[in-house]
C-alpha cells in the first residue's frame, strides 16, 4: 500500500531502519558509529588488499627465478654436449695434431663452466654416490674399496648441491662379490 510521499507502507526509510539502540544515541553519535564502522571495514579490505599484493610480488619472484633457472640450465645441457663432443675428439686425437688445440678448447669451457658455479662429479676414487653418479659398470678390485668409482665414463655435472647431469661412472666390487 502506498501513502501520498510515494514509500509503501511496509517500507521504511533508512533512518527508521536502525536498531531501537541507536535511536537512543543523538544523530551526531549515531553517525559517528556508522562512520567508525565503515572506516574499520575499509581498512580492513586495506590490509587485505595489501596483503594480497604482497603475496603476489612474492609468488611473481619465485616465478622468475625459477624460469631463470630453467633457463640457464638448459644453456647448460647444450654446453655439456660440447664438452662431451671435445672429450670425444681428443679421446679420437689421442697423439694427433689437433690435440692441443683441443685441450685448450676444453680447459677454456670449463673455466666458463666453474665461472658459473658448475663443478664436474665422477672423479676416480670418488665414493659411489646414487643421486650424483649413475653406475654403467662394475669392475671387480682387491684394491680399491667396494662401492667406489674406479673410472668415469662421461663427467658429471653439479652446481652447488644440484646434480644438472650424473656422471656415467664404473664402479668397483670387492673381489669377494665376484660372479
Amino acid at each position: 500500500m502506498q501513502s501520498s510521499r510515494g514509500i509503501d507502507a511496509d517500507e521504511q526509510p533508512a533512518s527508521a531502519q536502525r536498531p531501537e539502540h541507536d535511536e537512543a544515541l543523538p544523530a551526531p553519535e549515531r553517525e559517528d558509529t556508522d562512520l567508525s564502522a565503515e572506516l574499520a571495514q575499509i581498512e580492513d579490505r586495506y590490509r587485505r588488499a595489501l596483503a594480497d599484493l604482497d603475496n603476489y610480488r612474492k609468488r611473481s619472484v619465485r616465478e622468475l627465478d625459477r624460469r631463470v633457472d630453467e633457463a640457464r640450465e638448459a644453456v647448460l645441457h647444450e654446453w655439456l654436449d660440447v664438452v662431451d663432443s671435445v672429450e670425444r675428439a681428443m679421446q679420437m686425437e689421442a697423439d694427433g695434431p689437433c690435440r692441443e688445440g683441443l685441450q685448450a678448447v676444453l680447459v677454456q669451457i670449463d673455466s666458463v663452466l666453474q665461472r658459473h658455479g658448475v663443478q664436474r662429479i665422477g672423479a676416480q676414487g670418488e665414493r659411489f654416490d646414487p643421486e650424483r653418479h649413475e653406475a654403467v659398470a662394475t669392475r671387480t678390485s682387491a684394491d680399491v674399496p667396494d662401492r667406489t668409482v674406479v673410472e668415469a665414463q662421461r663427467s658429471g655435472y653439479a652446481r652447488g648441491e644440484h646434480v644438472i647431469r650424473p656422471a656415467q661412472v664404473v664402479v668397483a666390487r670387492a673381489g669377494d662379490h665376484a660372479d
